[in-house]
């Protein structure tokens, strides 16, 4: 169906016995039944020639577009917030964090690059891996911890950038204090906080939904352009910052010790995974053997370059006594007198927030679609757009439950659950490498 290249072979080989109808021994249970299916695994086989004229995903991803979509993924509003956080325990030391943090990224995202060179040019991604490796059940349970992560933080980043978002047209004095809560700025609370509601987040969901059924060169053109807006915005930052670095609040460079620096490398660890969305862009690559692991590993190193920039510049401007933990950056250049920086800020953290919500989308559709395809999900989620050759069944489904999430829950307290399912899909690779 739609190209795929892959076959299911039974992990329990009773093929003569299934075959002869009179074989001896008790029928099947649904329990056996269950559980020979569970350990089932995914045989791949070479890749057929895909042509951009049949019904199923289109080839239109070279390394440019892919190295933006990892970059895309990873590189939020968080860069101008979670930096400070983490400064306010381990003071310059944050630098070093997010080096700590870069290293096991990089030995991550090897694996993911090997993978990916091993691999048929096939949608999914960390089920994919965990389907061949291992067997179903394995592969259907990383899929669901990893829809956890991506419907949970679709929606709460949808809610953050509608937030800014509101606060870019607050610049405006028609607008200025004059939008109700309930349209963007948290929202309006009901049952103690449970039920939130918010009418722009769903909004943007739809928007962003739309781009990417139209197809995945238009959704690739947007992303392409947020994605430098923002990475030219961070630039300009770090330029901007280092003329007002005075080099003595990096002294003393770990003033809690080296045991903060490390908790601060678990914490900023999350700002670099976002170069997964690579491994799951592969049947949309044009080269995907050659362009995917370039794609994950140069992702991966322009966002380590950029968060210690952001990281100096922070850390050089302001005591890291001072740092403010909802705005640290635009605090920092308020304080020096650079109001128009901070403006700047917010618009980089409006092309973040997109992008990455673009590209979470993006990633849950191809999900689903190879679930479905493998028949672990109904058959319209493994249905492609002739004309538009993207899964648009998918890509309706994700955006409707990002955007229930994102329009009626407070989503603050389910986002500390989102490492799970981050966790859960990396820590499979290093004996994936090992069973493939």
């Amino acid at each position: 169906m739609g190209g795929e290249n892959v076959q299911i072979e039974k992990s329990n080989n009773n093929s003569s016995s299934s075959s002869s109808p009179s074989a001896s021994g008790p029928p099947p249970t649904c329990f056996s039944h269950f559980w020979s299916s569970a350990l089932r695994a995914k045989t791949l086989t070479a890749p057929s020639v895909r042509t951009n004229d049949g019904e199923g995903l289109l080839r239109r991803l070279g390394l440019f577009e892919l190295v933006l979509i990892g970059v895309g993924a990873s590189v939020g509003a968080g860069i101008f917030v979670v930096t400070g956080t983490v400064a306010r325990d381990a003071g310059p030391g944050v630098t070093i964090s997010f080096l700590l943090a870069g290293a096991a990224s990089v030995l991550n995202a090897l694996c993911y690059a090997e993978l990916a060179s091993r691999f048929p040019a096939v949608v999914g991604g960390a089920y994919l891996y965990a389907y061949t490796a291992f067997n179903e059940l394995t592969a259907f349970l990383v899929f669901a911890q990893l829809m956890l992560d991506y419907h949970i933080g679709a929606a709460s980043i949808a809610r953050s950038l509608a937030s800014y978002v509101v606060s870019i047209l607050e610049l405006f004095p028609f607008f200025k204090e004059n939008i109700p809560s309930w349209i963007g700025h948290g929202g309006e609370e009901f049952l103690g906080g449970t039920l939130s509601i918010n009418i722009l987040a769903p909004i943007l969901l739809a928007l962003l939904t739309i781009v990417l059924c139209w197809g995945v060169g238009e959704s690739s053109v947007l992303n392409s352009c947020m994605t430098v807006v923002k990475v030219i915005i961070v630039i300009v930052v770090i330029f901007a910052g280092a003329f007002e670095v005075d080099v003595s609040n990096w002294s003393p460079f770990a003033p809690n010790g080296f045991k903060e620096i490390l908790t601060g490398a678990t914490v900023v660890f999350f700002a670099y995974v976002g170069f997964d969305a690579v491994a799951n862009s592969a049947e949309e690559s044009k080269k995907p053997q050659r362009d995917l692991p370039i794609g994950i590993l140069g992702s991966l190193l322009i966002c380590a370059a950029l968060y210690v920039g952001v990281s100096l510049v922070l850390t050089g401007m302001v005591p890291y006594k001072f740092l403010d933990e909802d705005a640290p950056l635009s605090d920092a250049f308020a304080s020096r007198g650079l109001k128009y920086v901070s403006v700047l800020i917010s618009f980089g953290a409006v092309a973040g927030l997109t992008t990455t919500l673009l590209v979470g989308l993006y990633v849950q559709s191809r999900l689903y679609l190879g679930l479905g395809r493998d028949g672990l999900l109904p058959s319209i989620f493994a249905k492609v757009h002739p004309k538009r050759h993207t899964p648009v069944h998918s890509q309706v489904w994700v955006g409707i439950v990002a955007g229930i999430l994102a329009g009626l829950f407070n989503v603050r307290v389910l986002s500390h659950i989102l490492s799970v399912g981050t966790l859960v899909g990396h820590s499979q690779f290093l004996p994936l490498i090992y069973l493939v």
